[in-house]
C-alpha cells in the first residue's frame, strides 16, 4: 500500500469516527437535523482543514474530495435516526473516538513530513489535526473543549505523532510508523479514560476562589 493510500483509508476512517462524536453531541443537545449535520460534518473535518490550510494543501481534502462530506454526512444520519441505539453503544463510540484520534494524528503528521516541515511542526499539526474538530464542536454548543479540561486527550494525541516523527527520522516505513503512533495514542487514551487520568487542573488560591464565589452569587 502506497504512503497516498494509507493517509487516505486513515482519513476517511477518522473523518467517520469523529463524525458520530460530533453528531452525538448535536442530538444531545435538541439540534434538528441540519445542525446534526453540521456538528458531525465540523467534528469530523475541522482539524483536517486547519492541517491542509496551514500546510498550503488548497483546497482542503474535506473540501476538494466529495467523499469526506459523504463519510461526515452518513455519520450524521445515522445517529439522528438510530440515536438510542447508538447511545446504548456509547462505550463502543469512545473506543472508536480513541481510534480516530490516533488515526487523525498519525496521518496529520505524515502530511506535514511528506511537505518538509520540521518534524516539531509536523508533530504539532498532526495533533491538531486529532483534536481541531472536538474543539470547534464543543464551541458550537457553547461547551468548553474537552481537550483543555479533561483527559490526556491532546498529550495522547502528541505521543502519537512523535512516534511518526521519530520513525520518519529513523527511515522506517511509514506504515510501520504510523501504526506504531496510532496504537500508542490509542492505549494512551484508552488507559486515561478507563483510569480517569487527567492534568491537574488550575486551582485558586483562597482570596481569589472567595472572589469567584462571590461573582458567581446569585444576586437578590
Amino acid at each position: 500500500m502506497s504512503t497516498a493510500t494509507l493517509l487516505f483509508a486513515l482519513d476517511l476512517i477518522g473523518t467517520f469516527v469523529f463524525a458520530l462524536s460530533g453528531a452525538i453531541s448535536g442530538v444531545k443537545n435538541k439540534l434538528d437535523a441540519f445542525g446534526v449535520g453540521v456538528l458531525a460534518f465540523v467534528a469530523g473535518n475541522a482539524g483536517g482543514v486547519t492541517r491542509d490550510l496551514l500546510i498550503g494543501a488548497v483546497p482542503p481534502a474535506a473540501i476538494h474530495d466529495w467523499r469526506y462530506v459523504a463519510v461526515s454526512l452518513v455519520a450524521g444520519a445515522v445517529t439522528f435516526v438510530w440515536y438510542p441505539n447508538v447511545k446504548r453503544l456509547q462505550p463502543i463510540v469512545l473506543l472508536f473516538d480513541a481510534a480516530g484520534l490516533g488515526l487523525f494524528a498519525v496521518a496529520g503528521t505524515q502530511k506535514a513530513l511528506a511537505v518538509g516541515l520540521n518534524p516539531l511542526v509536523s508533530a504539532l499539526l498532526g495533533m491538531l489535526t486529532g483534536i481541531g474538530g472536538g474543539v470547534l464542536r464543543d464551541l458550537l454548543v457553547n461547551e468548553i473543549p474537552v481537550v483543555l479540561r479533561a483527559d490526556l486527550y491532546a498529550l495522547a494525541a502528541l505521543a502519537g505523532a512523535a512516534v511518526v516523527v521519530a520513525g520518519h527520522a529513523a527511515h522506517w516505513p511509514p506504515a510501520m510508523s504510523t501504526i506504531a503512533g496510532a496504537v500508542l495514542c490509542f492505549v494512551i487514551r484508552l488507559i486515561a479514560i478507563r483510569r480517569g487520568w487527567n492534568l491537574p487542573p488550575a486551582r485558586l488560591t483562597g482570596t481569589d476562589a472567595a472572589a469567584d464565589s462571590r461573582m458567581r452569587a446569585p444576586r437578590g
